[in-house]
This record gives structure tokens, C-alpha cells and sequence, in this order.
């Protein structure tokens, strides 16, 4: 293995309680525990890799999100034991509701201790400071497994200092579900592929069948991600390749029209208070015409209602006025574990890492393909014709059902892209300011062009701070 780059000397840190953290935690994102599938959990027989140093008599903490689909923290945990068992390391396993995890980490930074690995769904880049460059660890992997995927080195790099701020193991694609018998009705067997079918089918479905859309505007980040995807697609970005702010724009402009036309002609008030497993739920209980989220829905439905599961479909992202070229979308979850500089044991921290890379295979499967391997090479069959995504193993109805993940490397792409995943973009993320944005708008608390000109304010502002601190390009 290459040598990983010097860790500071001299920093102690203590454990965080498990009972602190994990006391009060909810589930997001998945409201049941997708029981049937626990066996499949079991039979993982991962391969045991063999660390490079000795990490014997060390310990192992950390701190992670409540995976959407229950089962695959169950494996995780007899996955993580039987190699800490293995390697002679003693493990502390907290888990949070993903929506926590940026304060806790944040807390953990003020108080210079906490865990050796935090993980996220999203780039948290405004943390890079406290972290560990991971780029001799994401250099290792790369010569073991093959080249990381664009996306996921454009979440967890900076160019400016040159720095990787963490580490992307994997991403979840952010697919569309649709209930098939709805769209057919209306005479779109394949549910909307453009925009401006979605708008006119939303609303036909609404007034005929009483049956709304589901794309929040609220303070969580399936709310974000949706409002992103929307202005990519219309042909806006938050900021350009050279992290200028780009937001006050025609095409952003128009994307937030759109979403004030669409949720006056068919969603709900409800929508403004979301939760990130809110648009879950109101798809599994049937209410929900087309929602924008991982497989992680559709997989609930299954385990709970199996009728209304074989009605859900997922589809391609979206086409909008900017082309084909612009229907994209964020990875759902983007998987990036973070060491701390407070980290007592960061060598230990780097050889799991490697070591769950490694069985990226047994990840996948486990997650009942809602994760995705980073780095390709560890699972090519996922996505060769003929292969499981062709042929769902846990039972979807059409067994194809999946076949349209197998183009997600295509079309999924980093938060803030074209720019890279910044300091800017992982705060604004982290204080909704797209999600405010389109809700303002839509609720008419301002005009479309005064809430896109607040956010372009507010951006502004974040980015500068973030330049002055070195951290950040853009600025001309």
C-alpha cells in the first residue's frame, strides 16, 4: 500500500457515548424494516482482506446514517464485527437519522473529539478544514479496484486546495417512481419523460383520479435535490465550472415558474413541511402520482404493500427545456466517510475503508441494489446486460423492473455540477436555500425573479466567506 499522508501528532480524543447519540434517533427515508429479506442478510460471506499494517489492539468509532433500507444495517453490523474480530480491533457502531449527522459532526469538531469515520449522504465540504486528506487512500483504492467514478471524486474533492475531504464509497441513483396504472390512464404507459408531461399528466391525474404529486419544498434534502435536478433541467446552475454563482438566470427563473405552475395545479400544502421519508410514505400509501427518490420507496412498498409496490415503476430523469444533455440528477445518497484530524485511530479507520471497498459486491446486494459501487470495477456485472438489475433476485414484478439503473452512471452527477462539490454548495445544501427558494415562490411569499434574486444574495455571501477562508475558486 502507498504511504498515507502524515496524520498530526498529539491529538487525543474520547469516545462519544452511543446512548447520547443514538437515544433519540428516527428512521428517514423508509418506514418498515423490509423483514423478508433479513435471511439474505445472513448469507453474505464477504472476503476478509488483509491490512497492510498492524492494527491489532486498536479500536474502530463510527459515526453513521440510518441506512434507508433497514436490512442493510443488519448485514453491516455482522459485516464490521466480523472483521473488526478478525483484525483484533474494538468497534463502536453509532448510528443517526441522517438529517443529524451534519450537527453531530459539527459538535464533534467544536469539542476537538468524536468518532474516527463520519459518514454522510452528501458532500459536506464546509467540514474540510477538520478532516483528513484522503487522497493517498483514494489513490490505494484506485490501484486496487480501477478508477472511482467522476461523480463521486467531483463529491469528496477540491480543486482549489487540492484535497480530498473525504472519501466516496458509493452513491444511491435518484430515479423517478411513478404508479404505472395512473399514467395509463392518461395515456403515458411509461409515465412522463419530459417536463411539460408532467405538468399536464400531474394535473389530469389530480383532477380525474384525486391523486397528487410529490415533490417537496420543504427543509430536507430530497427537497433540495429535486429543486436542483429541475434547474439543471431547464437549463440553470447554481455556479458554473470556475464556482462563479450562476443562480440568477433565465433558465433558473423559469425553473422556479414551473414549480409555482406545478404546485398550484397539483400538489399539496403539505409539501412545505416535509420530511425526507414524507414523499416515501405518501407513495406506498398510494397517494402519490410520481415522487423523485431512490429505490428505497418502491422497496418499502414491497414489504408493505405489495399490490400498490407493482404499480410503482421508475423512470429516467426528467427532460426540460435545457435538453437531453440536462436531464440529470444528484446521487440520492452519496456515500462519503470523513476522518476527523481529532481521529485516534486514522490508519485503522483508512484499512476498513479498503476493506469494505473491497466487498463492494456483498454491499450492493445487501442494500438490495439501493447502493452503487464508486468504483465500478468491484461489481461490473451490476450493470451488463443480463445481470441482476435485469433480473431483481428479491422478487420485482416485472422482474426487469430495475433495468433503468443500469444507464444511473450516465446521467448522475455531483452536487453543484458543473462546479464541483464546494464549501458554497455543501452549506447551502445543509440550509436549504434551493428548497426556500422554489417554496417562497410557489406559496407566493415573493415572486419567482425576487426569490431567485434572495438566493442569489444569500449564495453569494456563502461563497465569499468560503473564498476568504481559501477554500473556494470563482469569484470573477
Amino acid at each position: 500500500m502507498r504511504d498515507f499522508r502524515k496524520l498530526q501528532a498529539g491529538i487525543t480524543s474520547r469516545p462519544v457515548s452511543r446512548r447520547s447519540l443514538v437515544g433519540g434517533a428516527t428512521m428517514a427515508g423508509m418506514a418498515g424494516t423490509l423483514g423478508a429479506y433479513g435471511a439474505r442478510a445472513q448469507d453474505a460471506t464477504p472476503v476478509q482482506t488483509t491490512p497492510t499494517r498492524d492494527i491489532s489492539g486498536t479500536s474502530l468509532s463510527i459515526l453513521q446514517w440510518q441506512h434507508f433500507v433497514p436490512v442493510w444495517d443488519t448485514w453491516f453490523e455482522v459485516f464490521i464485527n466480523e472483521w473488526a474480530e478478525a483484525n483484533g480491533v474494538t468497534l463502536q457502531l453509532d448510528r443517526v437519522n441522517t438529517a443529524d449527522i451534519p450537527a453531530a459532526f459539527a459538535a464533534e469538531i467544536a469539542a476537538g473529539q468524536g468518532h474516527d469515520i463520519v459518514e454522510h449522504i452528501a458532500s459536506l465540504p464546509q467540514y474540510e478544514e477538520a478532516v483528513l486528506d484522503m487522497t493517498d487512500l483514494v489513490a490505494e483504492a484506485t490501484a486496487r479496484h480501477g478508477a472511482q467514478l467522476d461523480m463521486c471524486k467531483k463529491n469528496s474533492f477540491n480543486p482549489t486546495t487540492n484535497k480530498f475531504y473525504g472519501f466516496t464509497h458509493g452513491y444511491a441513483p435518484d430515479p423517478a417512481n411513478y404508479r404505472k396504472s395512473l399514467w395509463t390512464e392518461i395515456g403515458l404507459d411509461n409515465g412522463p419523460s419530459t417536463f411539460d408531461e408532467l405538468l399536464s399528466g400531474g394535473t389530469q391525474i389530480w383532477e380525474e383520479q384525486g391523486v397528487q404529486m410529490g415533490i417537496g419544498m420543504s427543509q430536507e434534502i430530497d427537497s433540495n435535490m429535486a429543486a436542483q435536478a429541475m434547474i439543471w433541467a431547464f437549463g440553470g446552475a447554481v455556479q458554473d465550472e470556475n464556482e462563479n454563482i450562476t443562480i440568477n438566470s433565465p433558465e433558473t427563473l423559469a425553473a422556479v415558474e414551473y414549480m409555482k405552475v406545478l404546485f398550484e395545479s397539483c400538489m399539496t400544502p403539505e409539501v412545505f413541511g416535509w420530511n425526507a421519508a414524507s414523499n416515501n410514505q405518501l407513495l406506498v400509501a398510494g397517494q402519490a402520482s410520481y415522487i423523485l427518490n431512490s429505490i428505497s420507496a418502491y422497496r418499502t412498498a414491497m414489504e408493505q404493500q405489495p399490490e400498490t409496490a407493482d404499480d410503482i415503476f421508475l423512470s429516467l430523469p426528467l427532460v426540460g427545456p435545457g435538453g437531453d444533455d440536462r436531464a440529470l440528477a444528484h446521487g440520492h445518497a452519496v456515500f462519503t466517510a470523513m476522518i476527523p484530524t481529532y481521529a485516534e485511530n486514522p490508519d485503522t479507520a483508512m484499512e476498513f475503508l479498503l476493506h469494505l471497498t473491497a466487498n463492494y459486491q456483498a454491499v450492493v446486494d445487501e442494500s438490495l441494489f439501493y447502493n452503487f459501487p464508486a468504483f465500478p470495477d468491484t461489481y461490473s456485472a451490476l450493470i451488463e446486460d443480463g445481470g441482476p438489475l435485469d433480473n431483481d433476485p428479491y422478487g420485482s414484478n416485472p422482474p426487469d423492473k430495475l433495468a433503468v439503473l443500469k444507464t444511473a452512471n450516465d446521467w448522475t452527477v455531483n452536487l453543484g455540477w458543473p462546479g464541483p462539490a464546494n464549501a458554497m454548495i455543501g452549506e447551502a445544501f445543509n440550509t436549504f436555500v434551493l428548497s426556500d427558494m422554489m417554496a417562497k415562490a410557489a406559496r407566493g411569499d415573493v415572486t419567482p425573479a425576487e426569490a431567485v434574486a434572495e438566493a442569489e444574495t444569500i449564495l453569494n455571501e456563502i461563497a465569499q466567506n468560503w473564498r476568504d477562508e481559501g477554500l473556494m475558486g470563482g469569484g470573477e
